[in-house]
């Protein structure tokens, strides 16, 4: 972790790690929760393998969807780890994604109360990792957290 360069979010989610890990690979668990509510998110691709694509979309009214990520992921653990990028699309292409280009990785493990959940969001220069805080990556990244939770212990 570099502090100049990373985002951190951690959390304990109130669930079994078989069941939060189900959230991120499931296309309709993943829709549930991956923005932001009352912000609505369509998956249109979610092959969650080394070299997959992360593809959603997004509409504030439920009809109008717009681009959120594209994305591949990079490296995929079973029920332990998760890293994807923006940098590189889901057709391999190299991104210039806005608002910031990041490489994020999820890792899980066991909890007494359920899944230690903790997100590092890594940027490739200050000024992205600033950009991307300012933009409110602990609100938006800890809200869309609560929501996983929320779809993993099944409420």
């Amino acid at each position: 972790m570099n502090p100049d360069l990373d985002l951190v979010l951690e959390r304990v989610i109130r669930a079994p790690r078989a069941a939060v890990w189900s959230a991120w690979t499931d296309p309709a668990r993943f829709a549930r929760w991956w923005v932001p509510a009352p912000t609505a998110c369509r998956v249109d691709r979610l092959d969650v393998r080394p070299g997959g694509g992360l593809v959603t979309l997004m509409s504030d009214d439920g009809v109008a969807f717009v681009p959120h990520l594209d994305a591949t992921f990079l490296v995929v653990d079973d029920l332990e780890r998760i890293v994807f990028t923006n940098a590189v699309d889901s057709a391999w292409r190299p991104a210039n994604p806005a608002p910031v280009p990041m490489t994020a990785e999820v890792t899980m493990g066991d909890h007494p109360d359920g899944t230690d959940y903790r997100v590092v969001v890594r940027h490739g220069d200050p000024a992205a990792r600033a950009r991307h805080e300012e933009l409110g990556f602990l609100d938006g990244w800890g809200s869309v957290t609560e929501q996983l939770a929320a779809v993993a212990a099944g409420r």
